[in-house]
């Protein structure tokens, strides 16, 4: 086979050559230098792109083709998944498996060469795979594969497609009719561009399926019954079609594939029904929380001469809570630990998705978006450290040591517990999806060696560049009665307004991230989901800074906790709605797919949780700061 990764190796090659030049160049001019630098940089650049989209794959006429069986399992437990090869299929006597990314291993995917002998550009009409005779207990794994509706994944060229193994016909009540068949005959339909595939599925039209009830006789498409057991005959063709579209957009093409039902169409109705909701929303909180305060300043503002100590006498409302409103709160640690993960999520999720408009994630390669999570989550460790630890250092923070090894925790613990329950029932049902001892080291030492150092480098920073806490207004020493609240202004009240305002906001698009997440789907509007997203922290800090006020004009200062709460709660709504969506909007069961559904769902809930509660608190922060910095006090 004449096929390459072009460039790939070439730059590979290149990286070596560089490296072995290593001597010669530190030996240099210091502009030599700098050149061999600045290519072995440009190289390695290179590689990373192309890890990332995928490099393109070129063949001449005739050339082998590797087709590569993937995975099966049941049509309605997306992440329930099994080797190909656990089926009573035609298999090679060696079985040889592709190198996978992190991304891939983390998919499910095992990918091993089949027996399919594919040339590029040559047809091929009905070829004998192999002769298989199954056994009963064989013939009864295929039934109950069939009849659990399994689906089979195949890829070529780093093309996936799908196919089911057989199908399951049920008719009439009296008598009832129970009919499974099996596939034995599959047409691969290939398209190509010059010396490029652009795309390739796998059709059984016109084909007759072979029946499996016992006691069927010997009947046509190869399969005959003899004793308790089943001779099969597999067959395969081969099509070749011409593409007018070139590779870079090879990827149009895979989405309009439609072996899985489509659901994630252009849904512009709705995000603009969203849109205005969130606009009228917005509008709505800071028109009206403008003028209230419009009106407060005027009123607080009347008497110009006072010391601060004088201005709660005969007033009432935030003013009067001055010299408590900056006094810290407990547990100051979490809080801080809080912050610096939400910090760290706020920017792992804006890099994901800059990074999908920018096209770095190729539609065709397994598992790319796993693999950027994954080491954008270990390098941006230090966003937490340092968020944590500053602030932590600000409001006389002094176990800073242990506030690393919280921030460092709190979320990679709940995370490793959850994957642990997972992976092991997985590995009981004996899944794809169980992740084999050398992935688990490598994720491990990914922690270890990369995310906890990067924690304690950004805390380290991060409490040497603290400066003092800016407060407008001095703290007493003996902390102010706080009134009894109405029950409008109670904590659940005020987490149910702050949780549901965001959740409506991201409603719609959350439908379509769970069909992708739990569903068949490729998600590509990823521009939407930049505008969503948006959408969220805006509403979030807004409705933060208003709930802090209504909570602040009652006189009661414990706003710290509540605003991270406040909107925090979102989490909960997000969770509730999996639960709805496992119900109502899905057909997964089986204790596999329950399992890293709601371990899964539970730690994205966490997530949003620990993002908006970070949001809330530094908008609600930057809110009092202002509102007391514009009272005239001397």
């Amino acid at each position: 086979m004449n096929s390459s990764c072009l460039g790939q190796d070439r730059l590979v090659g290149s990286v070596k050559a560089a490296r072995r030049a290593d001597r010669k160049m530190w030996s240099t001019t210091g502009h030599s230098r700098g050149k061999w630098l600045w290519r072995i940089a440009e190289l390695h650049c290179v590689l990373i792109l192309c890890f990332f989209s995928g490099c393109t794959a070129s063949y001449k006429q005739g050339d082998n083709v590797t087709l590569y069986v993937n995975k099966v399992g049941p049509y309605h437990n997306p992440q329930e998944t099994y080797h190909f090869y656990t089926l009573p299929v035609c298999r090679p006597e060696k079985v040889h498996h592709k190198s996978l990314s992190l991304g891939e291993v983390l998919d499910g995917d095992q990918m091993a060469e089949s027996l399919y002998h594919i040339q590029f550009r040559e047809n091929v009409e009905k070829r004998t795979l192999c002769h298989l005779s199954l056994t009963e207990q064989q013939v009864d794994q295929l039934r109950e594969a069939i009849e659990e509706l399994y689906y089979f994944e195949f890829v070529l060229d780093e093309i996936p497609f799908w196919g089911f193994v057989g199908y399951l016909e049920e008719s009439g009540f009296l008598p009832h009719s129970h009919k499974v068949v099996l596939w034995t005959h599959l047409d691969f339909n290939i398209e190509y561009n010059g010396d490029t595939i652009i795309f390739a599925n796998v059709s059984v039209k016109d084909v007759k399926p072979v029946p499996l009830e016992e006691g069927a006789g010997t009947g046509v498409g190869g399969v005959g019954v003899g004793g308790h057991g089943l001779t099969v005959t597999y067959t395969y063709s081969v099509h070749w079609f011409e593409s007018p579209l070139p590779h870079s957009r090879r990827g149009e093409r895979f989405r309009d594939y439609s072996f899985f039902p489509k659901t994630l169409e252009i849904h512009w109705l709705s995000i603009i029904n969203s849109l205005v909701l969130v606009v009228l929303l917005l509008g709505f909180v800071i028109i009206i929380l403008m003028r209230v305060l419009k009106n407060d300043f005027a009123r607080y503002n009347v008497e110009e001469e006072g010391s601060c100590e004088d201005l709660d006498q005969g007033d009432n409302g935030w003013k009067t809570i001055h010299t408590d409103v900056f006094r810290f709160p407990p547990y100051k640690s979490l809080l801080c630990a809080i912050l610096g993960v939400g910090a760290q999520f706020l920017t792992l999720a804006t890099g994901i998705i800059l990074m999908a408009l920018l096209g770095m994630f190729n539609v065709h390669r397994h598992g790319a978006i796993n693999s950027a999570a994954i080491a954008l989550y270990a390098l941006t460790s230090c966003v937490s450290g340092y968020v944590s630890c500053s602030f932590y250092t600000q409001i006389n923070g002094q176990r800073w040591v242990w506030n690393i090894i919280l921030t460092s925790s709190l979320f990679s613990a709940p995370l490793f517990l959850t994957w642990s329950v997972v992976n092991s029932v997985h590995w009981w049902s004996g899944s794809t999806q169980a992740l084999p001892a050398t992935t688990v080291l490598l994720l491990l030492g990914a922690w270890v060696l990369v995310g906890f150092p990067l924690t304690v480098i950004g805390g380290i920073v991060g409490k040497n560049r603290a400066g003092n806490f800016q407060a407008p207004c001095r703290t007493r020493n003996i902390p102010r009665q706080i009134p009894t609240q109405p029950w409008y202004k109670q904590a659940t009240v005020h987490m149910a307004i702050g949780g549901f305002l965001p959740f409506s906001a991201i409603s719609v698009e959350l439908y379509y991230i769970f069909a992708t997440v739990w569903g068949r789907e490729h998600y590509t509007l990823y521009g939407i989901l930049l505008c969503v997203f948006a959408i969220l922290i805006s509403v979030g800090a807004c409705i933060s800074v208003a709930l802090t006020y209504f909570l602040l004009s009652g006189e009661d200062y414990r706003w710290w906790w509540r605003s991270v709460l406040n909107t925090g709660s979102t989490g909960i709504f997000i969770f509730v709605y999996s639960v709805f969506y496992y119900r109502n909007r899905s057909s997964m069961s089986g204790p596999v797919q329950s399992t890293e559904f709601f371990g899964y769902s539970l730690l994205t809930a966490m997530v949003f949780s620990l993002m908006l509660g970070s949001v809330s608190f530094w908008a609600s922060l930057a809110f009092i700061r202002y509102i007391y910095c514009s009272l005239k006090m001397d």
